[in-house]
């Protein structure tokens, strides 16, 4: 059986010149630009992933929360769930909503 096998060898300057070609290059970023919320370096069309941390473990605990008071995902009503932080009263409109109470002020940046 035979295998395909190059005629030549490939010099030193081709090899350079190939492996350095400008579309090889890494593509310098123009749409970076700080997050308004924390500060760190974002991404213009995408989502900040420091805050985005910050948002995923307050809704982690909510989940906690919501699972110690149904006693498991398959006893959950099929109602809208309504967050309240210290110093939030529940109003008319939350009046057959699932209501949870979060012992903590509220984020800023969780509204």
């Amino acid at each position: 059986m035979w295998m395909a096998v190059p005629k030549k060898r490939r010099s030193i300057e081709i090899n350079r010149t190939r492996r350095r070609a400008v579309e090889k290059l890494i593509k310098v970023k123009d749409n970076v630009e700080p997050c308004l919320e924390c500060g760190h370096l974002k991404q213009k069309h995408v989502l900040c992933g420091f805050c985005y941390e910050k948002v995923r473990r307050e809704t982690a605990l909510i989940r906690i929360q919501i699972k110690a008071m149904e006693g498991g995902p398959l006893k959950a009503p099929a109602t809208e769930t309504v967050v309240f932080y210290e110093g939030e009263v529940a109003g008319d409109k939350d009046k057959d909503k699932r209501i949870v109470e979060r012992a903590r002020k509220r984020p800023a940046w969780f509204s």
